[in-house]
């Protein structure tokens, strides 16, 4: 059975010709919803009433309780100050006060003779049951967040008439205890639902642990058989290029069909792909649901899909259909289609595991991700944005975290378009799950290790989101859990049963930092470290050959800080002193050490802030320069802890929950391009990562050094080559800095020149004293830039900065899209580049898009040496 795709989900969606209409009607509008114990009727009254909801709130659907209470205004946003304390929480209320009874009357069109109407509920949390119209249509409670549930409801559907749906939701039944551990006292991973609602080390806790029926339900219609589950495996022999013609690639298609007649149905199946079918005659028995797979489709010259940096994300569009001997279609599925081959090896070298696409190895360049938003608000618009910026990232793949959850369709699609390989845990965590002695769990490892309670629940759960998502290509590698196994029999049923059976083609890591995975000589946890680094550690000190985690600080500037930060608490934290404001604390913050008063100390929160940026910028070009330094021999990817926060928290992000970016997001988009010159600041080698498939010969490196007043000095230039995916050493400058009777350098500029003398790659580094700090950044003269705004179209804005001839380096400028009338930035904005430097006698262009709207915009403009300024965007 099919989901309505990003693209074409409307209230009634035609996917079919107008004679065969096969019809998929979202339930998204007119929920109420009303505490349990307040409601006299129970669900087969209730769902047979009409009217009669006096006292009833409108209720979000998808969402939870608690967001249903928050946009009625009966709590305050828990994700600003400290007004997640004034929340209830389930623990010391009971189940009870989350229990919500959710409404719908909806009117459904006619149904022709022989259609079939089904009922989805993509995802409940956590037990439910589910009446139509006084029927009930679950012969036990359903349990479980992550199992979908379809219901046959064409005998208790209205067609033509006023229907309604009424479904009871009751909280997870261990709400466990929030009492500042990793995932609370731990007792909620005994549920099979996620285990970051009670609390992490980067969230507080969801106060009714999401309880609602938190995604997608929607109606379907179709004739007397139903295609469910389809199932599309590519594959791409040999090695391939993503230019120049392809040799042929062989797509497999199986398929389920469900016929809930009381007569067996003939009919054939149809896959279609660029004009090619495949088909099988097919006898469905009454009340029976088959498995077909239909004959192999060869696909001459394909169009591939490759992960970001590599090639293009082609995607087809593809048709299955089932159509009933002598009668229209029954059921067709939509299915997009990404021709590629994901395969992993062990790296014998690094000893380590080692991806590769269509035959060419890719050095993978992730970020962890928890989940888009921590009280489940998705959209397709808010999944967009993210991924997006993990492209602009230069990054390649995403894991998503054990606590959290199988990712939506939604963020597979998302990912799917720009290009990140997906890297999937199941719901599992060393926290939570046994792996350490904690004093905060309620309960001793041995019993934690045989969580969830229910072991039949997870492994029927896990066959189901397995089929909802197996056909994206971006999906890559598939994960037991966060930092520790399942158990025995769970970890046997996914490896050996359902991964094999289900899927099969995707390599499976029994847990995050497993050895299979990345070879721990070490010592210690196999994945870290953590938090504020010295940036030659990044390039010096040795870690895990393909670390799962590895991470840094992450706050936003000052205009990030005040979405959340109530003004009292806009105060400068006081590292060096362990001065720390509580509403920070609360909020997750991760110390900076004195890494910020290397730049000067802060004067208050925006000076902060803004010096902040430098070290997040610094932080993470560092961290993957470092890594790609020693691509292929120390290393074969890396994972980011983390990239993104889906609540207000103070660390590990490269946007803030707002999707407002801030500098890691650029300082990590520089380390990671494709082509990248670099220097070692330990060794002062300058380096090209290459990270694409292509040779480059005949590029001229340049090596330059500016001082505070801007004055430049060639220290060399000369032609180099760098072969595909490899990393090269060249020549050190640290000989040519800082030399007896030279001004002191300020910056260290490199950049590579094609044979046109374009720049390629460029990248400039500021320079540090003999103790660390940055003395010659408060000594640069102010730069008098010229900035020039053009609008390229709708919604996209050209941004230009000049520095004359004779300046000081312009340093640092953040551009920023705001609205004219509120002075508010817009978001989300994307930038071609941000924060950006430029040398005398050059200039800069930075592209932005957004969503245009009704409101003037203008472009603003500030930096470190350069004064702010305000350009309206004509």
């Amino acid at each position: 059975m099919k989901f309505p795709s990003v693209f074409f989900l409307l209230l009634l969606v035609f996917c079919a010709p107008a004679a065969n209409a096969q019809r998929l009607y979202e339930l998204d509008k007119a929920w109420k919803a009303r505490r349990a114990s307040e409601v006299q009727e129970d669900g087969t009254a209730l769902s047979r009433a009409a009217g009669n909801l006096t006292g009833w709130i409108p209720a979000r659907v998808p969402g939870t309780v608690l967001t249903t209470l928050l946009e009625n205004g009966l709590v305050p946003d828990p994700f600003y100050g400290m007004n997640n304390e004034r929340i209830p929480d389930i623990y010391k209320t009971g189940n009870a006060h989350y229990t919500y009874w959710f409404v719908n009357d909806f009117t459904y069109p006619a149904l022709a003779a022989g259609d079939q109407a089904w009922l989805h509920l993509r995802g409940v949390n956590y037990r439910c049951d589910v009446f139509l119209n006084g029927e009930k249509l679950n012969a036990k409670p359903h349990n479980g967040m992550f199992l979908r549930q379809v219901y046959n409801i064409t005998k208790a559907l209205r067609p033509g008439g006023a229907n309604r749906l009424a479904v009871i939701v009751h909280p997870a039944d261990v709400a466990g205890n929030p009492n500042g551990g990793q995932g609370g006292d731990g007792t909620i991973a005994k549920n099979v639902a996620h285990q970051y609602v009670a609390g992490w080390d980067w969230i507080q806790p969801i106060r009714d642990r999401n309880t609602g029926i938190w995604d997608k339900v929607w109606i379907e219609q179709t004739k007397s058989v139903n295609i469910k589950n389809p199932h599309v495996v590519t594959h791409v022999p040999g090695k391939r290029f993503p230019e120049g013609n392809q040799a042929p690639a062989l797509i497999n298609v199986s398929a389920e069909l469900e016929n809930p007649t009381a007569a067996k149905v003939k009919g054939m199946l149809t896959y279609t792909l660029e004009g090619q079918t495949v088909s099988q005659v097919v006898t469905v028995a009454p009340q029976q649901t088959l498995t077909v797979t239909l004959p192999v489709l060869t696909l001459g010259n394909p169009k591939l899909w490759w992960p970001n940096g590599y090639g293009a994300q082609h995607l087809y569009t593809s048709s299955l259909q089932f159509t009933e001997q002598g009668k229209d279609v029954s059921d067709e599925e939509k299915i997009t289609v990404g021709v590629r081959e994901v395969r992993t090896a062990w790296n014998t070298h690094t000893r380590s595991r080692e991806a590769s696409v269509n035959g060419q190895k890719i050095f993978i360049k992730g970020g962890n991700w928890i989940i888009s938003d921590a009280m489940l608000r998705f959209s397709d618009a808010r999944y967009d944005a993210e991924i997006r910026f993990h492209r602009d990232m230069n990054l390649n793949l995403i894991r998503v975290w054990g606590g959290a959850l199988i990712e939506r369709p939604e963020f597979f699609a998302a990912c799917d378009r720009y290009g990140l390989l997906v890297m999937q845990d199941f719901w599992m965590s060393g926290d939570c799950n046994g792996r350490w002695l904690d004093p905060m769990k309620t309960e001793d490892q041995w019993t934690r290790r045989n969580y969830p309670d229910d072991h039949k629940l997870f492994i029927a759960s896990a066959e189901d989101q397995i089929k909802m998502v197996r056909n994206h290509p971006s999906l890559a590698m598939w994960c037991g859990g966060n930092e520790i196994t399942p158990p025995a029999d769970i970890l046997s049923a996914l490896r050996d049963d359902l991964l094999p059976r289900l899927d099969g083609t995707r390599w499976f890591a029994e847990y995050s930092n497993t050895d299979s995975m990345s070879y721990n000589s070490i010592g210690g946890n196999g994945d870290g470290p953590y938090g504020i680094q010295n940036i030659r550690t990044f390039w010096e000190d040795r870690t895990f050959p393909f670390n799962s985690e590895v991470g840094s600080v992450g706050v936003g500037d000052a205009v990030s800080l005040e979405r959340f930060l109530p003004e009292a608490n806009r105060v400068a934290p006081d590292d060096p002193n362990r001065r720390i404001d509580s509403v920070w604390q609360y909020h997750k913050y991760i110390g900076y050490d004195s890494s910020v008063y290397r730049y000067g100390k802060p004067k208050d929160m925006v000076d902060f802030a803004n010096k902040a940026q430098l070290v997040n910028y610094d932080q993470y070009r560092a961290l993957m320069e470092g890594f790609s330094a020693h691509m292929w021999d120390w290393y074969t990817g890396t994972i980011i802890w983390k990239t993104q926060n889906p609540w207000t928290a103070l660390r590990g992000q490269m946007y803030d929950y707002y999707l407002d970016p801030n500098a890691c997001l650029y300082g990590l988009r520089k380390g990671s391009e494709p082509l990248h010159v670099m220097c070692n600041p330990v060794t002062g080698m300058v380096m090209i990562a290459n990270n694409t498939f292509a040779a480059y010969n005949d590029l001229m490196l340049v090596v330059k050094a500016y001082d505070a007043a801007g004055k430049e000095r060639l220290i060399t230039q000369v032609f180099v080559s760098v072969e595909p995916t490899d990393a090269k050493k060249y020549l050190s400058v640290k000989g040519y800095l800082n030399q007896p009777g030279q001004p002191k350098d300020v910056f260290l500029s490199l950049q590579l020149l094609d044979v046109k003398k374009n720049v390629v790659s460029e990248n400039l580094y500021w320079m540090p004293d003999a103790k660390g700090s940055y003395p010659g950044l408060n000594q640069l003269a102010a730069a008098p830039v010229k900035t020039t705004v053009k609008r390229l179209g709708a919604g996209q804005v050209s941004v230009t900065l000049k520095n004359p001839a004779g300046s000081a380096v312009a340093f640092f400028n953040r551009v920023s899209l705001i609205d004219s009338n509120t002075k508010k930035r817009l978001l989300p904005v994307f930038y071609s580049d941000n924060y950006v430097s430029v040398v005398p006698g050059e200039e800069r262009t930075i592209v932005l898009d957004y969503t245009p709207g009704n409101a003037p915009v203008a472009v603003t403009v500030s930096g470190w040496n350069v004064s702010e300024q305000i350009i309206s965007v004509k």
